[in-house]
């Protein structure tokens, strides 16, 4: 009986492995945050700045569809213990992009002033969220 409920078990767990092998951590567009976007790519990626200027980076397996986009900045307010609204900043981009910088141009201060915690989102025209990521910023 023991041979058999190990046999069983080793099946199990074999089953379980190869369900899962295919599985990915993310199937969808992905945001991101690094120093700056140039002729080298991406410099600094982190989670985690000083106050300034950032790069919002944004990259997806396949075409965003995407045309006129925001980016939205949400603020941790730690006295209500929730994420209130900071920034948004408004681009044209091209629906065949996959992968897609936001940066500070002469019509958007993609600044982060004060040291926080930092909900990110990519809204479509709509508004709803395409993707969203957390960063902190500190002093």
């Amino acid at each position: 009986m023991k041979k058999l409920y190990v046999i069983f078990s080793i099946f199990a767990v074999l089953a379980l492995f190869g369900i899962t092998s295919n599985v990915q951590a993310q199937n969808g567009p992905v945001l991101y945050f690094c120093e700056k976007y140039g002729n080298d790519g991406e410099v600094g990626i982190s989670d985690r700045f000083t106050t300034g200027y950032l790069t919002v980076m944004v990259k997806c397996d396949y075409a965003l569809g995407l045309k006129n986009v925001s980016i939205q900045f949400d603020k941790y307010n730690a006295t209500s213990k929730s994420f209130e609204y900071y920034k948004k900043f408004s681009y044209v981009v091209e629906p065949s992009m996959k992968y897609i910088y936001f940066s500070k141009n002469s019509t958007s201060d993609m600044k982060f002033s004060d040291p926080g915690i930092y909900r990110v989102f990519l809204l479509d025209e709509n508004g709803q969220t395409v993707t969203s990521s957390l960063i902190e910023i500190i002093p």
